[in-house]
């Protein structure tokens, strides 16, 4: 899955970038047209479906999300389609039965999904293991998921041997899902190094800007060994998104590391996404372009800091931002530190 020292590059525009930064909004008439383009860019995959995405659809857009797995997947033959699992959870916010949790998954491997992120919020790979075997049976790959946090109970050799235990029960990756931001570059190094040393796969690292880590962090990781990457195009990057895929393409680029992607039409892509943005105006907020350094102390993930800006808003409550970001540490601390990532956040 990896040739030489290249690093290969997951585009996140389609579903974690919009989730980030715009409450998870953009509307499937806003995607179609420049699928096509996405599909001629060469990534290892783009991440257009899963987590937040079909409880808005539903919930918001009235929009049916099979029906935008379909038309994507007819519009991007050429590039692996990916999603976020949240386990035994699915796309939902409760454990569901394990048959539901097979059909859901063999339906969207039928609907054109070929890489299965799999995550437990809680780190609990027995919340996993039925989504993981659902996705192997179906043929596709598994990314057995490592959720990073930081706490007085998590340590280096927890997530080491988290991973090892994904290795055994057959995911084809292990990703290091850093859902906070809270990545720091010391410690990127040390968990990929240990990751890569201790386990034969390759490691998927994904990051969020909230604190203003993640590039810093991404160069560290390729120094100890990362495959693959998440960025988001740059109209929909940094903040509480991912790194900007121009920006890590282009300092890669004449290096071993060289993505090989085209930055010309990387930027005919990002033209258009610019106007998307646009559209959607009434969900940004004013962290979206700031770096937070108080997400070190309240751990929200960049997933769902838009959406619960938007809830505040909804309430009239936007001015209690702060006081609820300082109140999260003492619950989660109350509650025994879970990892911070739906549906624990």
């Amino acid at each position: 899955m990896r040739n030489g020292k290249k690093i290969d590059l997951t585009e996140t525009v389609l579903r974690d970038a919009h989730q980030s930064l715009l409450a998870t909004r953009m509307r499937t008439e806003d995607m179609l047209p420049v699928a096509g383009k996405l599909d001629q860019v060469g990534y290892w995959s783009v991440e257009m479906w899963g987590g937040a995405t079909f409880d808005v659809s539903l919930r918001y857009l009235k929009e049916c999300p099979w029906e935008r797995l379909r038309k994507l997947r007819q519009a991007m033959p050429r590039t692996r389609l990916q999603m976020l699992v949240r386990g035994q959870n699915l796309v939902g916010y409760h454990n569901y039965p394990d048959d539901i949790v097979e059909g859901f998954i063999a339906r969207a491997a039928e609907g054109g999904i070929d890489v299965f992120r799999i995550f437990d919020a809680m780190n609990d790979v027995r919340n996993m293991r039925v989504a993981i075997a659902a996705a192997l049976k179906a043929g596709k790959i598994v990314e057995g998921t490592i959720c990073y946090t930081v706490s007085p109970v998590h340590s280096i050799d927890y997530f080491l041997r988290l991973g090892e235990r994904l290795a055994e029960m057959g995911a084809q990756i292990i990703c290091l899902k850093d859902m906070a931001g809270l990545l720091a570059p010391y410690a990127t190094y040390d968990l990929v190094k240990g990751l890569k040393s201790r386990i034969p796969l390759p490691l998927h690292l994904h990051s969020h800007c909230t604190s203003g880590m993640a590039p810093m962090s991404y160069m560290m990781a390729i120094e100890a060994g990362a495959d693959i990457l998440d960025t988001a195009l740059s109209p929909l990057s940094q903040g509480t998104s991912q790194p900007a895929t121009e920006a890590i393409a282009a300092a890669l680029q004449g290096t071993p590391y060289d993505t090989g992607l085209d930055l010309t039409l990387l930027g005919e892509i990002a033209d258009y996404f610019y106007g998307v943005r646009d559209k959607y105006a009434e969900f940004e907020s004013p962290i979206n372009n700031q770096v937070q350094a108080d997400i070190l102390f309240s751990q929200i993930p960049g997933g769902m800091l838009s959406n619960l800006v938007a809830q505040l808003r909804q309430q009239k409550a936007e001015d209690k931002l702060k006081a609820v970001m300082a109140e999260v540490p003492e619950v989660r601390k109350d509650l025994g530190y879970p990892p911070l990532v739906t549906p624990t956040s």
